[in-house]
C-alpha cells in the first residue's frame, strides 16, 4: 500500500497542475499538454519518481488526459459548425500513423532524450507563440493528396513525443495555410483525440522499471483522473477571462514562459 502521505502530496500537487492547465488552457486556446508534460515531470522527480523512464509516464499520462478534453472540445465546437470535417477525414490517417510510430520511438528513448526533444520542439512552439504574425502563409488552402499524407504524420509523431494534441502544431499549420483561427481551433481538437487514443493504448503496453502508484504502464491513474476534473472545473473560467484582457499579448508572454521551461528542460537533459 503506496504511503498517505504520499498520496496526499501527490494529489495537492496534481490538482494545483490541473487547476493551472485548465485556466491557460481555456485563456490561450493551447492544449494541457505543453503544461502538463514539464509539470508531471517536476512533480514526480519531487515525490521521488525520478528514473530513465520517467518522461514516458508523464507523456503518457498527457495524453491520457487529451483523449476526454478533445472529444469534449470537438463536440462543443461541433455544435457552433466550426470543425472543418474534410480537412480532418483527409489527415486522420497520416496523423494517426505518425502518432503511432511516436509511439514506438518515445518507449524506446530514455527519459534524458525525450526531455531534450520536448525541449527543443517546445522553443519552436514558444517562439511561433512569442513571434508569430497572423499574416504569415505556406498556402492558400490545406494541402490534400500525397502533400497532407506527407505533412500529416509529422504533426502526430511530434505531437506524441511531446505529449500534447492537436493544437501546439495543428493549429499553426492549418492557420499557415489560410483556414481562419476559430476554425482551426476547432479542427485541431478533432486531431488531438487522433493523436491521442493510438498514442495511449500504445503507453498503456509500456513497461515501467518504477512508476507512481496507480499507474497502468506509463499512464498513471491517479494523475489522469485529478487533471481531468480540475482542468474540466477551470478552463471556462479561463475561458471566460480571454474576453476580458488582451488575449494575443498573453499568448506572447506565454512564448516567453514557455521558451524558459524548453530551455530549462534542455539544461537538465544535458545533465547541467
Amino acid at each position: 500500500m503506496a504511503d498517505m502521505t504520499l498520496l496526499a502530496t501527490m494529489a495537492v500537487m496534481l490538482l494545483v497542475i490541473g487547476a493551472f492547465a485548465g485556466v491557460l488552457a481555456g485563456l490561450l486556446g493551447v492544449g494541457g499538454g505543453i503544461i502538463l508534460v514539464p509539470a508531471f515531470f517536476y512533480a514526480f522527480q519531487t515525490l521521488g519518481y525520478d528514473s530513465p523512464q520517467l518522461m514516458q509516464m508523464c507523456l503518457g499520462t498527457s495524453l491520457a488526459t487529451i483523449i476526454v478534453t478533445s472529444v469534449r472540445s470537438v463536440l462543443a465546437h461541433n455544435k457552433k459548425g466550426a470543425v472543418d470535417w474534410a480537412i480532418l477525414r483527409g489527415w486522420a490517417i497520416g496523423i494517426a500513423m505518425g502518432a503511432v510510430v511516436g509511439v514506438t520511438v518515445a518507449s524506446s528513448l530514455r527519459s534524458s532524450s525525450l526531455q531534450a526533444i520536448f525541449g527543443g520542439l517546445a522553443v519552436v512552439v514558444g517562439s511561433y507563440m512569442a513571434f508569430g504574425r497572423d499574416h504569415w502563409r505556406l498556402g492558400q488552402s490545406m494541402p490534400m493528396g500525397i502533400k497532407g499524407y506527407l505533412i500529416s504524420p509529422v504533426i502526430g509523431f511530434l505531437s506524441v513525443l511531446m505529449g500534447i494534441g492537436g493544437g501546439s502544431f495543428g493549429v499553426p499549420t492549418m492557420s499557415l495555410f489560410n483556414v481562419p483561427i476559430h476554425r482551426a481551433v476547432a479542427t485541431a481538437a478533432g486531431f488531438g483525440v487522433i493523436i491521442a487514443v493510438p498514442s495511449v493504448i500504445g503507453f498503456l503496453l509500456v513497461d515501467m522499471e518504477t512508476a507512481p502508484p496507480f499507474s497502468i504502464g506509463a499512464v498513471n491513474l491517479v494523475a489522469f483522473g485529478l487533471v481531468i476534473a480540475m482542468t474540466l472545473i477551470t478552463a471556462p473560467y479561463g475561458a471566460a477571462l480571454a474576453h476580458r484582457i488582451n488575449a494575443k499579448r498573453l499568448k506572447r508572454i506565454f512564448g516567453f514562459f514557455l521558451i524558459l521551461v524548453a530551455l530549462n528542460m534542455l539544461r537538465k537533459a544535458a545533465g547541467l
